[in-house]
């Protein structure tokens, strides 16, 4: 047979994927994939009854349907302080992943440079070997992930074609301030570099941190792309709805690769989601309520137990070390975090992701879990994990 291609000899599926997987074959609780347990908004739910029937079931424009795309302008602009042309600054994809798939390979040649924030989303890597480019992998450090601007500076001198930053960060929470931001974004002018944005997770903030758009500051808005969508605001991961907000001429660019790539995201699912782009401010408070909420429920329990963790300053994500677990002469002393996520999955029946696969540094003491569930299955989660110290 001939021989696949070298590329996807070099990375393997999804760690975070494979974990649902095997958490759906035995009954588990969920806490590794990302997705919410519970309804996204009515409105949203019941315009979509209604395109069932009316439509439209056709192709839209492939960039994105104009309402929907006018929409999110005006939603954007407005936390943008200023306007964004839906027609040349705008592109609707398939989901986050495509948005951050389209920049990379908008931007890139093949040999270029990207660097990459440790730890960080799985898919950047995988994202960085399929555009043909080498990832240059700079370290945020536990436990406030900060970087450290020296060895970021080095990185910049190795020219760099792009940064990924995401904020607030999956896996760890951080939310970048906009010092740092502003820092990143002058270094991206000075080398005549991208910064490309993943802030899906920008309505998921904590008290007292706030979100801040890269695209927003002048000073560097020209060398910003930000990619985002709308699975985690409006709680439709499936609806598999993205963007890309950029500059005009790399808009125009990224408007052919995505058209080659997917052609155009679903035209029922654009039209159902303009209701929740044009939810008022209450609902965005309410869904920081929300979360807030729910983060303080899952840390708590985490504490009662016993559980050393991270605490997030935004997303749903929490670092959990296992390092108390991995001593010498305890069961899992010589096994990796991969193994005792395997192991915990099908012996606690509560499912996470290990630390591993989002970290570049030889990291095998952290397992990422995700409170976007309901307070119900949270507690329930809880009282599983209360029997880990026992069962280790």
């Amino acid at each position: 047979m001939p021989q696949l291609s070298h590329r996807v000899t070099t990375f393997t599926d999804s760690v975070i994927r494979r974990m649902t997987r095997i958490s759906d074959e035995v009954g588990a609780i969920n806490l590794s994939q990302g997705f919410p347990d519970f309804p996204p908004p009515k409105a949203i739910t019941d315009r979509l009854r209604e395109v069932a029937d009316e439509g439209p079931h056709q192709y839209s424009v492939t960039f994105g349907a104009e309402n929907f795309r006018a929409a999110l302008a005006k939603k954007q602009g407005k936390a943008y302080g200023r306007s964004i042309d839906p027609d040349r600054e705008i592109v609707v994809t398939c989901g986050g992943t495509e948005a951050m798939m389209c920049a990379m390979m908008t931007v890139c040649n093949p040999g270029d440079k990207v660097i990459v924030f440790s730890p960080f989303y799985e898919n950047y890597g995988a994202d960085a070997i399929l555009s043909g480019a080498e990832p240059i992998f700079v370290p945020l450090v536990p436990p406030t992930f900060d970087f450290d601007s020296a060895v970021l500076e080095a990185a910049f001198r190795q020219h760099p074609k792009a940064v990924i930053l995401c904020n607030p960060s999956n896996p760890s929470g951080k939310v970048f301030r906009e010092e740092e931001i502003r820092y990143i974004g002058e270094l991206c002018v000075k080398h005549d570099a991208y910064l490309i944005t993943d802030e899906v997770y920008e309505h998921i903030v904590f008290d007292p941190y706030r979100h801040v758009y890269a695209g927003a500051i002048p000073e560097i808005a020209d060398h910003v792309i930000c990619c985002s969508s709308l699975s985690k605001t409006y709680s439709i991961t499936g609806w598999r709805l993205g963007y890309l907000i950029g500059p005009a001429d790399v808009i125009e660019g990224a408007k052919k690769v995505h058209d080659f790539l997917t052609v155009g995201a679903a035209a029922p699912l654009q039209e159902a989601a303009v209701v929740g782009l044009t939810m008022p401010d209450s609902y965005y408070e309410d869904l920081k309520a929300l979360y807030t909420k729910k983060r303080n429920v899952f840390l708590s329990g985490l504490d009662d137990i016993g559980l050393a963790h991270t605490t997030p300053q935004g997303s749903y994500f929490v670092m959990v070390d296992i390092s108390e677990f991995q001593k010498p002469g305890m069961r899992f002393s010589n096994c990796s975090d991969l193994e005792f996520c395997e192991w915990m999955i099908r012996n606690v029946g509560v499912a996470a992701v290990p630390g591993s696969s989002f970290f570049r540094e030889p990291v095998n003491h952290l397992i990422r879990f995700h409170f976007a569930r309901s307070e119900e299955t949270l507690f329930e989660s809880l009282e599983r994990l209360r029997r880990l110290p026992s069962l280790v």
